[in-house]
C-alpha cells in the first residue's frame, strides 16, 4: 500500500526553549484512519500544524504524497484539508458562499455538483442557505468538514472533532468519517474520546511529552498491552481465597461472592482450567463465570504512566 504521509526525525522547539516534538517518525497509508492519543500538551496539535503548514518545524523532514511541506508546500498543501479544533467561521456568511470560498481559496475551480455532494452527505444541503451564526455548534463543525473537503484532499485532519458535540451526533460524524474512507481519503484525527479511536482506527499513535511512543494496529495494540478479566460468581461467599490458589493475584469482592482473575491475553496458557479446577477441589461451587477485556482508555493510561515512571527514573 501506497504511503500518502512520511515523516522523519520530526522535530520542534520554540523559542522560549519548549520542546514540543522530538525525533518523531511515521507512515501513513493511503485511506487509512490513524488516531492520535496523547494527553494536553502532547505535542498532537504541533505535529498536525507542521504537515499542514502553520508551523515551522525545527528538524526533519515530512513529505505528503511525495511532496516535501517546505519545498514544494503549494502541492503538498492542495492534497491536505484541516478541520481545527476552534470552531471560526464568518457568522454573517451563508454555509454556501463559506463553502465554496474556500474551495477557491485553494486554486480549485467551481464545481458546485461536488459540493451539493458534500453538503448531502454532511446533512447541511437544507442549511445551505443559512447564515452560519444560526448554526448550532453540532452544524458548525459540519461546516467546518465540508470547508476542508471542499477542494477534494486526499488527506484529512480531523483535530477533536467531537469535541463538545452530544453522544447522538458524534456517532454520526463517525459515519460520515467512515464514508470518507470508502471514498479512499486518509483521514488522521486528534482525540480525547477514546471509544472514538477504539470505533475507528486502524491504527493508534501515543504521543506524550513530544515523543511518540508506538504507532500500533488497533488490534495488535489492545492484544499486546490489553488484559483480560475473569469474574468468577461463586454460589456460596468466601471470607477469604483459598490458600491454595492465593498466589495467583486473585481479589475477593467485599461481599465475598465473586472472584476477579486478571490474565495476560498474549499467554500460551491462561491459567483459567487450573483454577475453576482447583477452586472445585477446595469445596469452592461456581455459579457463572464470564471475562472482559480491557478498554482503550487502560491500554492508554498505562502507556502515559510507565512513560511518566521511565522520565522520572532518568
Amino acid at each position: 500500500m501506497t504511503n500518502i504521509i512520511e515523516i522523519d526525525d520530526l522535530s520542534k522547539q520554540y523559542g522560549s526553549g519548549t520542546t514540543a516534538l522530538q525525533g518523531v517518525s511515521m507512515e501513513i497509508a493511503e485511506g487509512e484512519i490513524v488516531a492520535l492519543l496523547g494527553p494536553n500538551g502532547a505535542g498532537k496539535t504541533t505535529l498536525i500544524s507542521i504537515i499542514c503548514g502553520l508551523v515551522v518545524p525545527t528538524g526533519g523532514t515530512v513529505r505528503v504524497g511525495g511532496h516535501d511541506i517546505r519545498t514544494d508546500w503549494r502541492a503538498a498543501r492542495r492534497l491536505i484539508g484541516l478541520v481545527p479544533q476552534e470552531i471560526a467561521l464568518e457568522p454573517f456568511e451563508t454555509v454556501w458562499n463559506t463553502v465554496r470560498f474556500t474551495r477557491g481559496l485553494y486554486g480549485a475551480g467551481p464545481d458546485d455538483a461536488y459540493l451539493e455532494q458534500v453538503l448531502r452527505s454532511l446533512a447541511l444541503w437544507d442549511k445551505r442557505a443559512a447564515m452560519t451564526r444560526e448554526l448550532s455548534g453540532g452544524m458548525k463543525r459540519r461546516v467546518l468538514i465540508a470547508k476542508a473537503l471542499s477542494h477534494q484532499p486526499r488527506v484529512l485532519f480531523l483535530d477533536e472533532p467531537t469535541a463538545g458535540v452530544d453522544v447522538a451526533l458524534r456517532r454520526e460524524m463517525w459515519q460520515v468519517v467512515e464514508g470518507l474512507r470508502r471514498d479512499g481519503v486518509t483521514i488522521i484525527l486528534t482525540t480525547h474520546y477514546l471509544e472514538e479511536a477504539e470505533e475507528m482506527a486502524d491504527r493508534i499513535g501515543v504521543i506524550n511529552r513530544g515523543e511518540l511512543l508506538l504507532m500500533k494496529p488497533k488490534d495488535d495494540l489492545m492484544g499486546e498491552f490489553g488484559r483480560k478479566s475473569l469474574t468468577i460468581e461463586l454460589d456460596a461467599p468466601l471470607t477469604a481465597v483459598p490458600k491454595s490458589v492465593a498466589d495467583r493475584g486473585l481479589v475477593l469482592s467485599e461481599d465475598g461472592r465473586a472472584i476477579r482473575y486478571d490474565y495476560d491475553t498474549r499467554a500460551e496458557r491462561t491459567g483459567i482450567a487450573r483454577l475453576l479446577g482447583d477452586l472445585a477441589g477446595e469445596g469452592v461451587t461456581v455459579r457463572d463465570v464470564s471475562t472482559r477485556q480491557s478498554s482503550l482508555e487502560e491500554v492508554f493510561m498505562t502507556l502515559v504512566n510507565e512513560d511518566r515512571k521511565a522520565e522520572d527514573a532518568a
